[in-house]
């Protein structure tokens, strides 16, 4: 089992003017201490459950190519990219320039999208939900296609692209590996099943559950289940003294029961990097699992 560093918040105690440094320590700490990836949220203003829209917050890929300088190891991510900010063609030349850049450490993190408040304040596209599930699967099409040696048109309901080149190609083969982030029985796992490399999910008492529609929509597609990486998403907070390692220890030993094999998610209080340094103990403890 693997563990990720999400990284949620950018309000730091020496604000805008020492971020850059902050967050250099941090991934660096992380990737030190074993984190096999880095991911940062796709949004522009703040989300509700980290503090208010007015707190700061970095755009996911221009950060993404800031920790590609940054590290050498950790693969690299938005977790995940709204479908709707940013026209297909131009998510997957971001992808692979970030995939070229970083020496072929970057996937593509995608869903739907929902902050309303986020894209009508900006000026972003925000269809209604199934609109928004059509363009995401659009978008995976696109990407896929820029991905492979085909760089013929491409006609969707929602985009059309006259000429799908795209060069440099991402140094990953067959391509980068494209994780959907959430656990919509009828849709968005479904689109795991059928595009995906892995699925996140949140870790709630439905987990199970979760996983075996995603089996269903395997079988319904002639996808192997196996093949799919199942990632886990929840806070990993080791304690002010390493008191809350044992019991993730315990969690990470229930989700690998289930399959799962990478636990991603953000650390309280990330930029003193001792907490980071406690939950090296948890990736080596979890390597075997």
């Amino acid at each position: 089992m693997k563990i990720g560093l999400h990284v949620s918040k950018f309000t730091f105690p020496g604000g805008p003017a020492t971020l850059r440094d902050d967050l250099t320590r941090i991934v660096e700490t992380a990737e030190e201490n074993g984190f096999a990836r880095i991911s940062v949220m796709d949004h522009l203003w703040q989300i509700g459950h980290n503090g208010p829209p007015e707190h700061e917050m970095l755009e996911a890929y221009t950060t993404l190519g800031f920790l590609a300088g940054r590290t050498s190891r950790a693969e690299l991510l938005a977790w995940v990219s709204a479908a709707t900010y940013r026209v297909p063609g131009m998510l997957a030349k971001m992808v692979s320039t970030l995939d070229v850049l970083s020496g072929g450490r970057a996937w593509l993190g995608i869903g739907a999208g929902w902050n309303e408040e986020e894209s009508r304040g900006l000026g972003l596209p925000f269809p209604p939900t199934a609109e928004r599930f059509e363009r995401l699967e659009e978008a995976l099409q696109i990407c896929l296609q820029m991905w492979s040696d085909q760089d013929g048109p491409y006609r969707g309901k929602h985009y059309r692209l006259e000429r799908t080149l795209d060069s440099p190609a991402p140094l990953t083969r067959p391509h980068p590996p494209i994780l959907i982030g959430g656990g919509g029985e009828r849709k968005t796992l479904r689109l795991v099943a059928q595009y995906a490399q892995a699925c996140n999910l949140f870790a709630s008492p439905e987990l199970e559950h979760k996983l075996e529609v995603l089996r269903r929509h395997c079988a319904a597609v002639g996808r192997s289940y196996d093949e799919i990486e199942k990632t886990v998403m929840m806070s990993l907070d080791p304690g002010e003294d390493g008191e809350n390692l044992g019991a993730l220890l315990g969690r990470a030993r229930e989700f690998a029961e289930l399959g799962v094999s990478e636990i991603h998610g953000n650390v309280p209080r990330v930029s003193e990097l001792t907490p980071l340094r406690r939950l090296g103990e948890l990736v080596t403890a979890v390597a075997d699992l």
